[in-house]
């Protein structure tokens, strides 16, 4: 059996990660997480999530061209045994017997854990592979089904990019969709800002400008969110204001933030050429 946090039956879609099921022992329950890695060995969403909607033989082909891995970070059941009143510590233990007595291997991975600080900071470093970032736990913690007890540290960093148009009116702008440069002068969508605080949004409003005609996204149409089918309504701006962003490492297959980024300043002394250049192949 393979289900999502929300319940949905999973296995019909990853045969690899249910014949490798066989690897476990008998009445063994894992809480993880599937992945999938692109050709340039980049973590890809993307490929994960189109891999949801397959099954039967086209499941079995798409497995074997993006096949799905299981990184295992807890351990729920072992043999029949409820562990979810035991400590992380004392649950750990036990995966990690798992995990070296039946020599587990692919699709399974073992989740790394540490409790020394430095080589979380080295973690941190991992963003060129789409690592957003480490989870933290408390070592003498259950496990509490559907209860916010861990903490997430992202890794985040500032940027700058194009504001190419706005949701919202104009005069007070929701949100910015934000565009970078091509080498051959296009300007290509990244992404858009998380919904804008009101001071934020009429500060704007008189550095944008709507577009006349001619517009690099003129019938283009854009998403409410990232793999949403919703359209978002927005209004095409002057490509001219560079605003100053952070964004997490999270991409999908075309380089664009797959998360909003969050507000932090316009950058009027700045030109559309100063912003960085478009590269989908960039971490």
């Amino acid at each position: 059996m393979l289900r999502s946090r929300r319940g949905s039956e999973m296995a019909p879609a990853f045969p690899e990660i249910v014949a490798g099921a066989a690897q476990l022992p008998d009445a063994t329950a894992l809480d993880g997480e599937l992945i999938v890695w692109d050709a340039a060995g980049r973590l890809a969403f993307e490929r994960l999530q189109d891999r949801l909607a397959r099954r039967g033989a086209i499941a079995a082909r798409a497995a074997g061209a993006w096949p799905a891995h299981f990184v295992a970070f807890d351990l729920l059941r072992l043999s029949g045994t409820d562990t979810t009143m035991w400590s992380y510590q004392r649950r750990r233990a036990a995966l990690e017997s798992v995990f070296a007595g039946r020599r587990l291997s692919t699709p399974w991975v073992l989740c790394p854990s540490t409790t020394e600080a430095e080589t979380v900071r080295e973690w941190l470093t991992w963003a060129s592979v789409g690592m957003e970032g480490v989870v933290f736990k408390r070592l003498n913690e259950p496990y509490r089904p559907s209860v916010r007890g861990w903490q997430k540290y992202k890794t985040r960093e500032t940027t700058e990019a194009v504001v190419g148009a706005v949701s919202g009116p104009l005069a007070a702008p929701r949100t910015l969709l934000l565009g970078r440069y091509d080498d051959e002068g296009r300007l290509q969508y990244v992404g858009r800002t998380t919904t804008l605080a009101r001071v934020a949004g009429t500060a704007l409003a008189g550095k944008l400008h709507q577009s006349p005609t001619g517009h690099p996204w003129a019938g283009w149409s854009f998403s409410a969110g990232w793999g949403s089918h919703e359209t978002l309504n927005v209004t095409l701006v002057v490509p001219e204001l560079v605003v100053e962003v952070g964004i997490d490492v999270a991409r999908d297959a075309s380089g664009r933030w797959r998360h909003s980024a969050r507000w932090h300043r316009a950058r009027p002394d700045l030109s559309p050429s100063d912003a960085p250049r478009w590269s989908p192949a960039a971490p």
